[in-house]
């Protein structure tokens, strides 16, 4: 199957697309297909590699179903292969039936069940973390890291995708990859609701309409850029565990 980037993704993600470094980070906006972009790059690239395995993760379990496991039934569907794939709601995965190969969920709110899975077929060579921001822990985000390890087949590759929008400057995500030296490893971009050509007029007004009522919000929300929590500025702060 051939892809046509502009027809069925679009502008704006040629790099997302070609890259294959360990670490491929996109912050955005709202409305900036950053997630069915990905939903689109994870059907096809299991399909072209039939030794690969995906592993989907957000901070909570439940929020699953209606974001990334939709994204994937939806991607599907629109590269026209529905119908070699299985998409289960219990247990929630997605198979490729002609391999076997598998799309697993699972939240960080159930570690173990991170911790456990293994595949009938080929490698688990990439995860997917949507709503990354939720992840308030680093050490989290390197527990994830650690289960990507060992051997994969020839023209395979390892990687981890996070997408998320940009609430708060002070979250670790901007430190350890948009504040980092440049590494061959890490594509670390930011896209907003401009390169969305899907996007209809009144969804454009929308978007219009938060520019000119608040500003700072748009920064955030129509450009992708780096927030601050409700607009204030505290300078002596730290980000800890709350467990009642």
């Amino acid at each position: 199957m051939k892809i046509n980037l502009p027809d069925v993704v679009g502008q704006g993600y040629a790099a997302f697309w070609h890259f294959r470094g360990r670490y491929r980070v996109v912050k955005g906006s709202r409305g900036c297909k950053k997630s069915k972009t990905a939903a689109l790059w994870f059907v096809d690239n299991m399909m072209r590699h039939p030794a690969a395995n995906l592993l989907v993760v957000r901070k909570v379990f439940r929020t699953l179903k209606d974001s990334c496991w939709a994204d994937l039934r939806w991607a599907a569907a629109r590269l026209g292969v529905e119908d070699q794939w299985r998409f289960r709601s219990s247990p929630l995965e997605a198979t490729y039936l002609p391999t076997g190969q598998t799309i697993f969920f699972r939240g960080l709110d159930d570690p173990m069940k991170i911790s456990s899975i293994s595949v009938a077929v080929g490698q688990l060579c990439w995860v997917w973390i949507e709503e990354a921001f939720e992840i308030a822990q680093e050490q989290d985000f390197d527990t994830l890291d650690e289960a990507v390890r060992g051997e994969v087949a020839e023209g395979l590759f390892k990687q981890i995708t996070l997408t998320f929008n940009p609430w708060d400057e002070g979250h670790w995500l901007k430190r350890r990859f948009f504040d980092a030296p440049d590494s061959k490893d890490v594509l670390a971009i930011t896209v907003d609701y401009r390169v969305n050509e899907f996007l209809d007029a009144r969804d454009l007004a929308l978007f219009e309409e938060i520019r000119v009522r608040n500003p700072r919000r748009f920064r955030v929300v129509g450009l992708g850029e780096w927030g601050i929590h409700e607009g204030l500025i505290y300078e002596n702060w730290r980000q800890e565990r709350f467990d009642r």
